[in-house]
């Protein structure tokens, strides 16, 4: 009996035991470790911050000209950057490919920007708030381009017209949408998605009647087409301009675009601008943005050998149209130029 008995309490005792080690293996399951936010900034192996800066759809893009230059140039200047310029879809798919961190760096439509920062029309619930800018660079003015020998004068004649409107996802192809509404055209089209390259191609060919770009000027893109036919720009009234300013878009400048610009062009054309910006993904460390903010800034001319546009860019006027926050980095460059910053664009 008492063998028994001590056969059942050793049995209690390895049950009990048994059972406080599978509660102490269970335990850390009850306080999981927090997981880790933010981007992962890769390095190369010799330990710079790789850097990858999203551009244009093509070639014939100014964004890609002056991206992919902006790339070489961090690369010969800093010990800390390996940067790399890619194509892409332009500033709506830019925008969202920083919000992914497949991006870390991109040019944008400054409208664009403010659409992803507040969660609008192609970023209709979903913010992009990963966003931050190291300034606005340049004035990108709509220009809807057609033949020479085009019956297409105005806004209106577009009606029953194919128009290339700019590639899918592309800030273009944002802006072409909002002006060619305001000017109650856009139900009357045929909406074709091309590339730059592919709507030079087309036009040429008659494929296409007009082709709707937002680019700096003189644009390589639409050289190409004028090279091998006369081009002309059709103009954006007074009244699709304010019309656009009273529906909330303040992004929008009346520009003119001076005659002779382009083969065939024999008259100055009025139309309106948004503005290239130059953004970069919130967690990219602030000594790296601090260091293209100054790289940028003091390479302009080597950023011109790639297009004359590059030469508008300046920092005292970094901030003309930035609608989202500045990056720290850039915020301490500007800082020690003696430029202020205002308080609304401080993240």
């Amino acid at each position: 009996m008492k063998a028994k008995l001590k056969y059942l309490v050793a049995i209690f005792v390895i049950a009990a035991l048994v059972f406080a080690g599978c509660a102490q293996q269970e335990a850390p399951k009850a306080t999981p470790a927090p997981t880790p936010t933010g981007a992962k900034i890769p390095k190369t192996e010799d330990g710079k911050y790789i850097i990858t800066i999203y551009t244009g759809s093509g070639p014939g893009s100014v964004y890609f000209a002056v991206g992919s230059m902006f790339a070489k140039v961090l690369n010969k200047k800093s010990d800390i950057i390996a940067a790399k310029g890619v194509t892409s879809g332009a500033s709506v798919s830019n925008s969202k490919a920083i919000g992914k961190a497949e991006a870390l760096a991109a040019i944008i439509q400054n409208d664009v920007t403010w659409y992803a920062w507040e969660g609008k029309f192609q970023f209709e619930g979903k913010p992009i708030k990963e966003l931050r800018g190291i300034g606005t660079l340049y004035p990108e003015p709509i220009q809807i381009v057609v033949r020479a020998d085009s019956d297409i004068k105005t806004l209106q004649d577009l009606k029953g017209k194919k128009v290339v409107v700019g590639a899918a996802g592309s800030g273009c192809a944002a802006t072409a949408e909002r002006v060619l509404k305001a000017a109650g055209v856009w139900d009357d089209i045929e909406p074709i998605y091309q590339t730059f390259s592919e709507a030079a191609q087309s036009l040429v060919l008659g494929q296409v009647d007009a082709e709707f770009t937002v680019i700096a000027f003189p644009a390589p893109a639409i050289d190409q087409i004028a090279v091998k036919v006369p081009v002309r720009l059709i103009p954006v009234p007074d009244d699709v301009v304010k019309k656009l300013h009273d529906e909330g878009f303040p992004f929008y400048v009346k520009v003119t675009i001076p005659k002779g610009t382009y083969n065939g062009m024999d008259e100055d054309v009025q139309t309106i601008a948004v503005k290239a910006t130059l953004a970069v993904h919130k967690d990219v460390p602030d000594e790296v943005v601090y260091e293209m903010t100054k790289i940028l800034y003091e390479n302009i001319d080597e950023l011109a050998k790639a297009h004359q546009v590059a030469k508008q860019i300046d920092m005292n006027h970094a901030f003309e149209g930035l609608m989202i926050p500045l990056h720290p980095g850039a915020i301490k460059y500007y800082e020690e130029k003696g430029i202020s910053v205002p308080s609304n664009l401080k993240p």
